[in-house]
């Protein structure tokens, strides 16, 4: 496995000035389902147009996803599939998956055809299979990056195809052939890691105290109940222990807390939906309490602070608690599981809080495992990838 280091420095070496037939390069970045997908895939289209602004980019995604807004928003064309993942509820929600499968493959293809592109990427999401399998079929070379720690079945099976794998683990050759995987980390929003001399601004932003410890607890944008029952269940501890809370709940359950708290329950509870300035709530914290997706993951480590991880069970292979167990065997990370968060995370907190020598050593090797150039490597190995074929 190449470290991104040497892969940046090979691939600089010889980037293509036009795709096929004179003209600039054309890329498909397919993908999309969540944050952790859509944001990469924007980082990605970004450093592809910093390298050359002529190259043109297609977005290709699910309708009905968060990406058909969030693209769009960032300046970038999208093409919607009609496709769903397995439902794993519900056998009879997944009558019409063949159907709709077949129908994006079609979809897929009639969208290579008129946009000829030079070579794909796959980011992850419901949209990534169809999209790429379709590349295969027209003998388009795509990139696969894969930001779990344990790849899922989708990604394993068009590995095999694949002209490279960008990954942001060890060990992932379990998965993948081990000549085609490159270990470039997991592209990052820059704006949101950038803390550097705003802690002051941050604690004004959240009108916070320099004589109080704070705890940052954000759940992604949609939110995650664990955390929150967590929070609901201990916040007589952390009023009683003295400390701050920056609560970012989630679109979905912010409501719900507001009602049963109110808008101002206490002055050391600063309760938000989302949190606009992310840049400004890693800034404020002394510790912080998160899922453990990652792209998540990925920004944690270069933003250093020590962190508790308490990753969501409810994905595909469990990926989350892979992702968190490979911070945790690095003595990077804290990790609570979901199902015992209620009754411990609050206090294993307090403890952190409390702990100089622990929280030092969980920002030194997490710091260790920072990557964050990755958006910059993975568009010059994809435009190197164009120049080979």
């Amino acid at each position: 496995m190449k470290d991104n280091s040497i892969q940046a420095k090979e691939a600089n070496q010889k980037l293509p000035l036009q795709g096929a037939g004179g003209r600039p390069p054309r890329i498909i970045i397919s993908g999309g389902g969540t944050g952790g997908h859509i944001f990469p895939a924007i980082a990605i289209a970004n450093a592809l147009k910093a390298i050359d602004p002529a190259t043109e980019i297609l977005f290709v995604g699910a309708l009905g996803r968060m990406e058909m807004e969030k693209v769009p928003a960032a300046g970038y064309k999208i093409i919607g599939l009609d496709i769903r993942g397995i439902q794993r509820d519900s056998i009879w929600k997944n009558v019409m998956f063949p159907v709709k499968l077949l129908g994006s493959v079609r979809k897929a293809l009639q969208i290579i055809k008129d946009f000829k592109p030079d070579a794909a990427v796959g980011v992850g999401g419901y949209a990534s299979g169809p999209l790429l399998y379709a590349a295969s079929m027209k003998k388009i070379p795509y990139l696969i990056q894969e930001q779990n720690s344990y790849a899922g079945i989708t990604n394993k099976w068009l590995g095999k195809s694949a002209q490279k794998i960008c990954v942001a683990f060890d060990n992932m050759e379990q998965f993948f052939p081990v000549g085609k995987i490159i270990k470039t980390g997991n592209p990052i929003r820059k704006d949101s890691v950038n803390i550097a001399g705003k802690h002051m601004q941050a604690l004004e932003l959240y009108k916070l105290s320099t004589f109080k410890k704070t705890i940052l607890i954000t759940g992604g944008s949609l939110g995650a109940r664990t955390l929150n029952n967590s929070i609901m269940a201990g916040l007589d501890k952390l009023i009683a222990a003295d400390v701050q809370i920056i609560w970012q709940t989630g679109k979905y359950y912010y409501k719900t807390i507001i009602e049963k708290l109110g808008e101002d329950h206490h002055p050391d509870i600063k309760i938000r939906e989302f949190l606009t300035r992310m840049d400004l709530a890693y800034a404020a914290a002394d510790i912080i309490i998160s899922r453990a997706g990652a792209g998540t993951i990925a920004e944690l480590c270069v933003v250093k602070k020590p962190v508790i991880l308490v990753p969501s069970p409810n994905v595909a292979e469990d990926h989350q608690t892979k992702n968190a167990l490979a911070l945790v065997q690095e003595d990077a990370a804290v990790f609570v599981a979901d199902r015992d968060a209620e009754a411990k995370l609050v206090d294993r907190a307090l403890e952190l809080l409390n702990d100089k020598h622990l929280q030092k050593k969980l920002s030194t090797n997490i710091g260790k495992m920072a990557m964050p150039n990755a958006d910059e490597v993975i568009a010059k190995e994809l435009l190197q990838i164009i120049t080979n074929n």
